[in-house]
């Protein structure tokens, strides 16, 4: 099939079309200047707020969306008009003009768990209410939203999927203020000292880059007759303790576990930190999966590293 990502050019967009570029799907990628969509995908330049370069999208013919396009957790807090206007408004717009031209058109949402809010409950499984607190989380569950009754109209077959931490992103301004857990897997590899800002016990859910990017490709084609009438589900994760996600990065990289230093932020510990079991049976059932182990995820993150470094 060919797929339209948008965000393509992004940090899981990026990889997310180079999965879909190796299982033979063609790939119309679009994300805003210096954001460069990979080799081998058609790009389109432009802001998706801006209805020009929608037009250029929807008449590049696809059969097949993954919205990636976002503005992050702590730059939407600091700037929650620009979020409103690229998380909802263009979202919205994307998809009313895309299910008129393409009815039934499959939609692939990259959601967040940022829509639990926090305090999260002693456990979070698929019959979790949202609750989201910050402007991000916020504006993914109303997307979540459009996503249904966009479905249930009959004008897209849509699929929202609510991401956990991923990881490892590259060095530099993120705009996420879960940034540290990329961090930690840049100072270790340096053998660097690591300030972890939340505690070594703190949990946290997670998946590498390349598990995500399967996970999004995978939509593509999964059966959503068994959706729940959301039409969203919570990707599987890995839940680690902080003190053992160091232990393994400093294991791989050769380098004393000792280097990371917990000083702990109880505001950042309560949102990304404070985790609890996690069971995502829904998502298990139609094809998902989460990394396997604690080895296997750090394994990946730190080859996602090296391979971004080698493409720079």
């Amino acid at each position: 099939m060919h797929v339209l990502v948008t965000g393509a050019g992004g940090f899981v967009g990026r990889a997310v079309v180079a999965r879909a570029l190796a299982m033979g799907h063609g790939v119309t990628g679009i994300d805003v200047p210096g954001a460069p969509v990979p080799a081998g995908a058609t790009a389109i330049v432009g802001d998706l707020a801006d209805r020009a370069v929608r037009d250029a999208a929807l008449a590049a013919g696809f059969d097949a969306l993954i919205h990636l396009a976002t503005v992050p957790g702590g730059a939407a807090e600091t700037d929650p008009a620009l979020s409103r206007r690229i998380n909802v408004d263009a979202m919205y717009d994307l998809l009313a003009e895309a299910g008129t031209q393409r009815p039934g058109l499959r939609v692939v949402f990259a959601s967040s768990i940022a829509v639990f809010g926090d305090p999260l409950p002693a456990r979070v499984d698929d019959a979790t209410p949202l609750a989201p607190r910050m402007i991000y989380g916020g504006h993914k569950a109303m997307m979540e939203q459009a996503m249904a009754m966009f479905s249930h109209r009959g004008l897209i077959d849509g699929i929202s999927l609510r991401l956990p931490g991923i990881l490892a992103r590259p060095q530099g301004p993120s705009g996420l203020k879960s940034a540290f857990l990329s961090d930690l897997f840049h100072a270790l590899r340096a053998g660097r000292e690591a300030i972890c800002p939340v505690s070594a016990q703190g949990t946290i859910w997670a998946q590498s880059l390349e598990c995500c990017a399967a996970n999004l490709v995978h939509a593509l084609a999964c059966n959503t007759a068994p959706l729940p009438p959301t039409r969203a589900l919570t990707l599987p994760a890995l839940r680690l303790r902080m003190a053992d996600l160091a232990d393994e990065i400093a294991r791989q990289c050769a380098v004393s576990p000792g280097l990371v230093r917990f000083v702990p932020d109880a505001a950042l510990e309560a949102t990304f930190a404070a985790q609890p079991p996690l069971f995502t049976p829904a998502a298990e059932a139609a094809g998902f999966c989460h990394d396997g182990d604690a080895a296997r995820l750090v394994a990946r993150a730190l080859a996602a590293i090296e391979q971004e470094e080698m493409g720079a």
